[in-house]
């Protein structure tokens, strides 16, 4: 549908003075959860085939925050986070939740997953994660896909908000994104002063 003019207005082009704006760079992580560090492992080598390196990974940690996915997954269950290498737009969220359902779906057993993995993607702002889940505070961009930002960088620090999931509001695990952050920094100012 045609962006509507009012009379004798000159239509938009990319040589106008409008200014475009782009998002800032930022690399997809996947939040996993499970109760097998078999499952941990193998999954890990087919996210690394979808998304290439990982420069940062956090330990498998003890998760009980919930006890939602036990019958499903298992327990006791284990979370990790991985953050790739690769800069990316961060509109290709989509296709990330996409992909790693394909993912959990290689490891379910009996219709059960074995595995939840979660995507999402990190600027040096922001913490945002997809869902497949609607809910008030969660924008739809497209193909079933919903997003939500899950923390924000001021002051120094990630910060929650009021629907921020409980382990991303845990220092133990906010300390990931943090030393996540600072990497991704020193890498974005090396290859800014390079030109």
């Amino acid at each position: 549908m045609p962006l509507v003019r009012k009379k004798g207005s000159k239509p938009f082009s990319e040589k106008s003075d409008m200014r475009r704006n782009y998002p800032e760079d930022a690399i997809i992580f996947i939040a996993s959860l499970s109760s097998s560090r078999k499952i941990f492992d193998e999954a890990f080598e087919a996210l690394r085939a979808l998304f290439g390196r990982s420069y940062y990974q956090s330990p498998l940690l003890p998760w009980s925050y919930s006890s939602y996915y036990d019958t499903e997954l298992g327990a006791p269950l284990m979370r990790n986070f991985i953050f790739f290498e690769s800069i990316v737009d961060p509109g290709s969220l989509v296709e990330a939740k996409l992909s790693v359902l394909e993912v959990e779906k290689k490891f379910a057993e009996d219709g059960k997953r074995r595995i939840n993995l979660d995507p999402g993607y990190m600027s040096l702002a922001k913490v945002v994660l997809a869902s497949r889940k609607n809910y008030s505070h969660r924008i739809y961009l497209g193909k079933g896909v919903f997003c939500e930002l899950e923390l924000f960088y001021q002051a120094g620090r990630f910060n929650p908000l009021p629907y921020t999931y409980y382990d991303y509001r845990d220092d133990t695990f906010l300390k990931f994104f943090v030393d996540a952050r600072e990497l991704l920094k020193k890498r974005l100012d090396k290859k800014k002063a390079s030109g």
